[in-house]
């Protein structure tokens, strides 16, 4: 499988209504999507989100290096994943985002060349039906989130993220805490996420307002410079620590590790693809680390189904799976990635198993 041309694409879809994060509002997907093609014939596609607090990476900048890297790849045997990658770590130092589109591509292309799920590229097949993380945070209060938590619960969701880090700790901690209390605890994940939106002190304050709840973990308190402001919150109190913006790379898994952090969410734009995932899953399972994967707010159908490929493949996914394309007001795949009772199926076709809709490409598509 040769590489004839790599494409670059920047698209931006509007979202149903907006994400408040600790230092955001999110309104839109603004992404790269990559459109490679082999000489064979056969189009690959990948996408990464823009997340500038969390990679460094703008869209604008994803664009120029995905078109940067394009000449250089293009001509290489696609069948050796690794050497392209590898190619490209030599031509253009980071942009790991820009890079896992690219290589999103490649495993779609390579799977629908050979027939092959993109799973069974990344080690085969452990699981076909994927717990999804629904995010709660609605900006209107405690009573706001347990009404949409409730009515995502009847839907059949069993794991939920609730949005903190934006009020005061213990204002935020009562919220969790109704959340909790009414989500109540048969078989339901509750987690929460703080986006670095706190100092230590605050980080801490949360926690241990929250140690007789059944809250399973809290995501990233303090900014990702702060490892050891990580350590003395794990240390401070019994609810586990999860790190997201902090994890990077093998070795920030291992100093968070290190620093008593009892898991991570993985995101293909952070660690730069899909393979590179899977070993950072394998890792965290040596380690006794529990695993939340993720796409990033928000990424469409496309981004979604290279990561339920990936949730089939990795040893377990203790915290769920975050995919976004449900809180956009449309989607760039002709069927969806289908999610039923809280959980999504992975695509059953060659490659990422989605057929992209190339028309809603153009009409989302952003001149840079």
């Amino acid at each position: 499988m040769k590489i004839r041309r790599i494409e670059a694409i920047a698209v931006s879809i509007p979202m149903v209504k907006p994400v408040r994060m600790a230092f955001e509002e999110v309104r839109a997907a603004n992404n790269a999507l990559v459109k490679l093609e082999t000489t064979d014939g056969v189009v690959g596609w990948g996408e990464a989100g823009s997340a500038p607090t969390m990679t460094g990476e703008t869209l604008e900048g994803m664009i120029a290096a995905i078109r940067y890297l394009a000449p250089r790849l293009e001509g290489m045997d696609g069948d050796d994943i690794a050497a392209v990658m590898k190619r490209s770590e030599r031509c253009l130092y980071a942009n790991h985002a820009a890079k896992s589109a690219i290589e999103m591509a490649l495993h779609d292309a390579l799977g629908k060349t050979r027939s092959e799920p993109a799973c069974e590229l990344l080690g085969g097949r452990r699981r076909s039906r994927i717990p999804l993380l629904r995010l709660v945070g609605t900006g209107k209060g405690a009573a706001a989130d347990v009404a949409e938590a409730l009515r995502h619960r009847a839907e059949g969701y069993v794991a939920f993220k609730v949005k903190v880090g934006i009020g005061e700790p213990l204002a935020d901690a009562a919220r969790t805490r109704e959340v909790c209390e009414a989500l109540g605890n048969g078989g339901i994940l509750v987690c929460a996420d703080a986006n670095q939106g706190w100092n230590v002190e605050q980080a801490i304050a949360y926690a241990r307002a929250l140690e007789d709840t059944p809250l399973a973990f809290f995501e990233q308190p303090v900014p990702v410079d702060d490892l050891e402001g990580m350590a003395k919150v794990a240390r401070a109190s019994r609810v586990p620590l999860g790190a997201d913006e902090g994890l990077h790379s093998i070795g920030d898994l291992k100093r968070h590790h290190e620093a008593g952090v009892k898991g991570g969410s993985l995101k293909t734009i952070k660690l730069g693809g899909m393979q590179p995932v899977v070993e950072a899953a394998r890792l965290c399972e040596q380690l006794g680390m529990k695993v939340n994967l993720a796409c990033k707010m928000v990424e469409s159908g496309i981004a979604a189904a290279a990561m339920t490929h990936v949730a089939a493949a990795v040893p377990a996914v203790d915290w769920g799976v975050s995919l976004t394309h449900t809180y956009l007001t449309d989607d760039l795949v002709r069927q969806p990635v289908t999610v039923s009772a809280g959980h999504a199926v992975v695509p059953a076709g060659p490659g990422i198993g989605v057929e992209v809709d190339e028309a809603k490409v153009r009409r989302y598509a952003r001149e840079l």
